[in-house]
């Protein structure tokens, strides 16, 4: 059976400070990411004796938390990779373009992406995606790792609003957060991601 596998990062844990702890860092990939990967496998283990045994009762369930947790693993080891140390600033090129045709301008997609991530209730991330259907870039919310997400929607980039995210170095000041994350975006490795997902059609 093929496993889910934590990803080793690029950079050390300290690497992205002081905008985010080494501290933080440490806990959110090699504990919290961690617990999704163990997540996942064990879940993929408990549907395969199920169905060895004929027994798919809970099927449901199962399904429900191999979301949850395989959703977990695929946008943190994007989150990791869409960050840099050293980095942030403005998109070029075509990446750039494309969010001033789909939002008007950087300003107004960084304050959208920025909102949403803020105004999660409870636990969640804002994204920006790649939307096949219409061609088209669209920042959208996930409430947890896998729910209200838009199905045919492709993740380029991915701010997690999880409290362990921040809550350890910036306590309840979860905008001051979101805020500090715009001088770590890998505009790279978004762009890149773009390039790929354009190709798409619905």
């Amino acid at each position: 059976m093929t496993r889910y596998v934590l990803p080793e990062l690029t950079y050390d844990y300290g690497a992205l400070e002081p905008h985010v702890s080494g501290q933080i860092m440490e806990l959110h990939h090699g504990r919290h990411h961690k617990a999704y990967v163990d997540g996942g496998n064990k879940a993929l283990e408990r549907l395969e004796e199920a169905r060895a045994r004929g027994e798919l009762e809970h099927i449901g369930e199962l399904e429900r938390t191999l979301a949850f947790n395989a959703s977990g693993h695929a946008l943190h080891s994007l989150f990791w990779r869409n960050l840099a140390p050293h980095a942030g600033g403005r998109p070029t090129g075509e990446l750039a373009a494309a969010i001033e045709r789909a939002f008007g301008s950087f300003d107004i997609f960084r304050q959208q992406l920025s909102t949403t991530a803020a105004t999660i209730m409870g636990s969640g991330w804002a994204l920006l995606v790649w939307e096949p259907l219409s061609a088209q870039l669209v920042v959208t919310q996930v409430h947890d790792h896998q729910s209200d997400c838009i199905q045919s929607a492709v993740p380029l980039m991915a701010l997690d609003a999880w409290e362990h995210a921040y809550y350890l170095q910036y306590h309840s000041d979860k905008t001051q957060y979101i805020e500090a994350v715009w001088s770590l975006w890998n505009w790279q490795d978004v762009a890149a991601r773009y390039q790929a997902a354009r190709t798409l059609r619905g």
